[in-house]
């Protein structure tokens, strides 16, 4: 069995990522650098590809989960309970 060294020093690609979104595809690659730093690299090009795929189709950041016209219901029939304050005591 031979085991081969790789060095910071090797062109050889250690990290690579295939991005699907939609109809669309990305590829994402580090080639320099210790594993770790490749890593680090692919994930700031993936983070930056998702951002502008998000840009680009105009996805809202938040989706309610239910249609504003339910929860504008439910909010008038809880009627909110008004805080009890804690008299004084003089001595």
């Amino acid at each position: 069995m031979e085991t081969q060294m790789l060095n910071a020093d090797s062109p050889s690609t250690l990290v690579k990522a295939t991005i699907h979104l939609g109809s669309e595809t990305y590829m994402a690659q580090a080639n320099k650098g210790l594993v770790s730093e490749q890593l680090i690299s692919v994930k700031e090009q993936s983070m930056s590809i998702l951002k502008d795929f998000i840009t680009k189709h105009n996805i809202p950041n938040d989706v309610p989960d239910e249609p504003e016209e339910i929860s504008s219901e439910d909010e008038d029939e809880i009627s909110p309970k008004p805080p009890v304050k804690k008299s004084k005591k003089r001595q």
